[in-house]
C-alpha cells in the first residue's frame, strides 16, 4: 500500500463587510475573511494538504483566484471538486488533522458542524476528520484580530 502525507496552510485577513465562513459554517461575527472565494481558511488548508499528499500542486493551480468562475464560490464546492480529482487519480483519504488559529470568536460550538460539512463534501466518515481551534494568546496579527490561519495534514493512500 502506497501511503502519502500532505501538509496545507492558509491565512486570510479579517475585514468588516465580509462573512466569516470556516469549515463551511457561516459564523456570526463582526468581521469576515477577505479573499476571492468565500475565503474559508480551513477548507483551503485541507485542500492544499490533499493536493500536496498527491503531488498535484496546490489550490491556486486548480482553482486560480484570477478566474471569475471561483469569485465568491463556496469552498465546500472546491472541496467536492478536489475529492473528484483525488478519485480520478486513484487516491483515498485515510484521515485529516487540522487546526484553526483565531483569537475570536470561539469556535468550539461549530467544530462538529465543520467536521460534518467536510465529511459530507469528501464522502468519508466523520471519524477521519479532526479539527482543533487555538488562539494566539493575543500575540501578533492573529492575536490582534487582524487575521485567521489554518493548518492541515492529510494522510492518503494510492489505490
Amino acid at each position: 500500500m502506497n501511503i502519502r502525507i500532505g501538509q496545507g496552510y492558509d491565512v486570510h485577513k479579517l475585514v468588516i463587510g465580509r462573512k466569516l465562513i470556516i469549515g463551511g459554517v457561516d459564523i456570526p461575527y463582526k468581521k469576515g475573511l477577505l479573499g476571492h472565494s468565500d475565503s474559508d481558511v480551513l477548507i483551503h488548508a485541507i485542500i492544499d494538504s490533499l493536493f500536496g499528499a498527491c503531488a498535484l500542486r496546490d489550490i491556486g493551480y486548480h482553482f486560480p483566484d484570477n478566474n471569475e468562475k471561483y469569485k465568491n464560490i463556496s469552498s465546500i464546492e472546491l472541496l467536492k471538486e478536489t475529492n473528484i480529482i483525488l478519485y480520478n487519480n486513484n487516491y483515498e483519504i485515510i484521515n485529516i488533522d487540522s487546526t484553526i488559529i483565531i483569537q475570536e470568536p470561539k469556535l468550539s460550538n461549530y467544530i462538529d458542524i465543520m467536521r460534518e460539512n467536510i465529511s459530507t463534501a469528501l464522502k468519508i466518515s466523520i471519524e477521519k476528520i479532526s479539527i482543533k481551534a487555538k488562539t494566539e494568546e493575543k500575540l501578533g496579527y492573529i492575536g490582534n484580530g487582524e487575521g485567521v490561519r489554518a493548518e492541515a495534514i492529510s494522510l492518503i493512500k494510492k489505490l
